[in-house]
């Protein structure tokens, strides 16, 4: 099966039909009043029309550089404008128009390609370059380049390409397409470019991570291959301890650790990133000792060159203060001296406003969601264990509270959304966190019961440990948090009934419950306070369709255990 890019094909050669430099035709289509000249190629017009090939066999451009001219009075300017917007795959076989030799590879393996100068320049902008200074010489010699970094067989797909924009990759080996890319990258064929690499992801990418070390050392050398960047930035992110132990990371380019450190998903602890970071720069600058205590002022100032880039990207109010003691101050000469103040006071007097921008901690894979980061885990495990006293300025900025394991009991988009399943799923299971995306709203919902949910004909239960919840754009600056006022009213349990936090966060169906909720309601009653702005009370679910209120798109509902020793949360 072969892929086709007409679209770009069609681009160019209507860009070579204003070519004003290698045109060597010109043709005067139509009648009074409606005439008009075109610029042409006499090659190509020989390969599309039989007519025109005969008409201009002896009509070559002559060697006193004449243009060779001819009349098309029957035709009228319009059509003979789309009839020279066409596919020129024939031409690749061409023994007699062609005007440029192409020598490909490398001995034994090199071969002598025919083109055609006006094509190669409109197809690729690399070969127009080398192209310029190469225009077939007056006495008649071809021009002729070499391109011997590209096997005859690569370049042959590559003109395929460029004269028919179709390309086919069935039986190649995936080490082959890789090298198609590579010397589609050279041409600058970035149609092509980004259409290969997008396939190596799609469907190559466990040979892609088995070759990790060539593939990013590749990528990273164009700027071309922005895809196959963020596949190895990702994948570095996503398993650090695999990759890092699989290549030399000291050998990571500068752009390529930038791209790293800045990911907010990279799985590693923050004194793990500084002291990758460490290795990382005594790797550029082998004169230096591995002790900071024998540091020069000097040496301080290379090593903070070298890091200028990468030190801003540390995520430092995020260490413990024991880690900033040992492992930080030694090279607290790297930073301002305004930035390690603001450290060394975040401990001390946590309310106090630091001049820098902060990084909040990176969401460590804790959970099994997208929709929840591990910030907001850390948040309301915090909650639940009541380690939220004042809430200061550096309450969230150091590493992330989770000592619970939340797994997953039910998942709207999997398991669907209807009472039947919640309380199949998920009955006489204590200490279980539900949440809500609310549709068209960057905007999260939901509660914590520590009690058992279950399938009761209608019941209320007691408890001062449930609260509700609201988060905003994952921001747990402005999240709002309210534990329960009226405890005789926390929690309702009904069978028709998904979880609901006493009279202010409901979800039901009001008919049975074996089809989806038809309602959701969110009021404050029970709960101390408001969690979000609007209020819509008993909403059937036909309005839910027509999106004119507060309804939940996703639904998860996790269990918490304990990490350290598998037990439910007491």
């Amino acid at each position: 099966m072969s892929t086709q890019f007409f679209s770009k094909l069609s681009q160019n050669y209507i860009e070579l039909l204003e070519d004003s430099e290698y045109y060597d035709i010109t043709i005067e289509v139509g009648e009074d009043p409606n005439v008009k000249i075109f610029r042409a190629h006499m090659n190509i017009l020989c390969y599309r029309s039989p007519y025109l090939r005969r008409t201009l066999s002896s009509n070559k451009k002559n060697d006193n550089g004449v243009l060779s001219h001819i009349k098309l009075p029957n035709i009228s300017p319009e059509i003979f404008q789309i009839i020279l917007s066409q596919n020129y795959i024939e031409l690749l076989e061409d023994n007699e128009y062609y005007d440029i030799t192409i020598e490909v590879g490398e001995d034994p393996n090199v071969k002598i390609f025919r083109a055609h100068m006006n094509i190669l320049c409109y197809r690729s902008p690399y070969l127009r370059r080398t192209l310029v200074s190469n225009k077939k010489n007056d006495n008649g010699a071809l021009s002729h380049i070499k391109l011997s970094n590209i096997s005859p067989e690569i370049f042959r797909i590559i003109l395929r390409y460029i004269y028919g924009g179709i390309i086919s990759l069935n039986g190649q080996e995936t080490s082959e397409i890789l090298n198609t890319l590579i010397a589609t990258d050279e041409l600058h064929l970035q149609e092509l470019v980004n259409y290969l690499q997008n396939y190596l992801i799609e469907n190559n990418s466990e040979w892609l991570e088995q070759h990790f070390e060539l593939i990013h050392r590749t990528s990273f050398q164009s700027n071309s291959l922005s895809e196959l960047q963020n596949f190895c930035t990702n994948l570095m992110a996503e398993f650090p301890e695999k990759i890092f132990k699989s290549f030399d990371f000291t050998s990571l380019s500068e752009k390529s650790l930038i791209s790293l450190i800045k990911k907010d998903d990279l799985q590693m602890r923050e004194i793990e990133v500084w002291e990758y970071v460490l290795k990382w720069g005594l790797a550029q600058n082998p004169t230096l000792t591995q002790n900071p205590d024998t540091w020069s002022d000097d040496d301080f100032k290379i090593m903070k060159n070298t890091l200028q880039h990468c030190l801003p990207l540390i995520r430092l109010f995020s260490l413990s203060s024991k880690e900033l003691t040992l492992r930080v101050r030694p090279y607290q000469k790297l930073f301002s001296k305004q930035l390690y103040e603001d450290l060394i006071d975040s401990y001390m007097n946590p309310d106090r406003v630091s001049t820098d921008n902060i990084l909040f901690p990176r969401n460590i894979r804790t959970i099994d969601s997208k929709l929840v980061n591990s910030n907001i885990v850390s948040f309301i495990s915090k909650w639940i264990d009541k380690t939220i006293i004042n809430n200061s300025k550096f309450d969230h900025l150091r590493e992330l509270y989770l000592p619970y394991k939340f797994k997953l009991l039910l998942r709207g988009s999997r398991d669907g959304f209807t009472p039947k399943k919640f309380h199949e799923l998920c009955d006489d299971i204590s200490n279980t966190v539900t949440f809500y995306k609310v549709k068209g709203e960057n905007e999260i919902i939901g509660g914590y019961n520590p009690l058992k949910w279950m399938s009761t004909s209608g019941s209320w239960h007691k408890t001062d440990e449930s609260f509700i919840f609201s988060f905003k754009n994952k921001d747990i600056n402005n999240a709002i948090i309210s534990d329960i006022e009226n405890t005789n009213y926390a929690l309702c349990n009904n069978f028709r009934y998904g979880p609901s936090f006493g009279n202010d966060v409901n979800i039901w169906n009001s008919n049975d419950q074996l089809t989806d909720y038809n309602n959701i309601r969110y009021k404050k009653l029970y709960y101390k306070k408001r969690i979000r702005d609007s209020e819509e009370i008993d909403v059937n679910y036909k309005d839910l369709i027509r999106g004119n209120v507060f309804y939940f798109k996703f639904f998860l509902f996790f269990s918490i255990k304990n990490y350290w020793n598998n037990s439910i949360v007491p």
